[in-house]
């Protein structure tokens, strides 16, 4: 049976480093339900902006980009790793060099973009928020999003080639040989270091806005945008100030709550794994496999709230 190690290395899942059929076939199973799932709600959102006009707003343009962006991992990488989850350990699939650096780049610029989609949405809600409207219109003119989607991409594009351990789970932070150890291990550290400043800068959003909302509910309901429809809270004041505010609240917490647990566990990972020691090979896998699953919850994170997102698809699905 194969060290963790070498097995980690090699292994297109999360956690094949142990030699058992039980848990490749749970994995596989988990994985292609949050493969069908993703995929399903990444499509549905998408179409529901494209159908119908009063969805097709900036902030809207954000969300569909980071979906665009999870389909990468729901529908073309997911379903590879449910599938390779079945084969026998000793399958040529598994060890082919080419293949695995295919589902990286996949996995990666997945991730990269809709990471980059999140900090996004968030900048653009805060602007419209605390912002005046002047502002808030002569940054997000047509062109400038445009500008902003695109470069979400390049960057993608731009540290996939540059980084390939970056985005291969277990690579990063199982002890890979003597002579790239130092070049694993830095990798990781800068993994970490780019998503805890990207966190950062998304809850310094976030809670600006429950800031401004909590302390004036009159100057929120003054402004008349379609986005305060797709923030992640009610922004119009039908219910009574107290109770709006506390609904705000509670909404923006969940919503960042739901991401620290998708983003963290990696984090705090990577970091023990450069300054003290590797992680054990089962916390290695739920941290990757908690931020992977950030690709299916994201559409649903972004719309629940949404009054104009139900009302389109009640239209759209089926009755009953």
């Amino acid at each position: 049976m194969p060290n963790a190690s070498s097995w980690s290395a090699s292994s297109p899942l999360l956690l094949l480093w142990e030699d058992s059929s039980g848990t490749r076939i749970f994995l596989s199973l988990l994985y292609a339900v949050l493969a069908i799932s993703g995929t399903l709600s990444n499509v549905m959102v998408i179409y529901l902006v494209f159908s119908f006009k009063k969805l097709q707003t900036t902030s809207n343009a954000f969300i569909v980009n980071g979906c665009a962006a999870d389909l990468s991992v729901c529908a073309l990488w997911m379903p590879q790793e449910a599938v390779l989850g079945l084969l026998p350990p000793n399958s040529s699939s598994l060890h082919s060099a080419e293949y695995r650096l295919l589902r990286g780049g996949l996995l990666g610029l997945g991730l990269t973009v809709s990471l980059a989609s999140h900090l996004l949405v968030a900048f653009n809600r805060y602007v419209l928020i605390t912002k005046l409207p002047s502002v808030y219109q002569a940054l997000y003119q047509r062109r400038h999003t445009g500008c902003m989607i695109g470069l979400s991409w390049a960057l993608a594009l731009l540290l996939v080639p540059l980084l390939p351990g970056l985005w291969t789970p277990g690579s990063a932070q199982v002890p890979p040989p003597r002579q790239t150890d130092g070049g694993s291990r830095y990798t990781a550290l800068l993994l970490a270091v780019a998503v805890l400043g990207q966190t950062a800068l998304l809850l310094h959003c976030y809670l600006g806005i429950v800031r401004r909302v909590r302390g004036s509910a009159k100057r929120v309901s003054v402004l008349n945008f379609h986005l305060l429809h797709q923030l992640p809270f009610p922004a119009a004041p039908p219910p009574p100030r107290r109770a709006q505010r506390r609904l705000s609240s509670v909404s923006v917490l969940l919503l960042c709550c739901v991401f620290l647990l998708g983003t963290q566990p990696l984090v705090w990972v990577s970091l023990l794994g450069f300054f003290l020691r590797p992680a054990p090979p089962a916390l290695q896998a739920a941290s990757w496999l908690l931020l992977c699953s950030l690709s299916a919850l994201n559409p649903l994170l972004y719309t629940w709230r949404s009054e104009e997102f139900r009302r389109a698809a009640r239209s759209v699905l089926p009755r009953g």
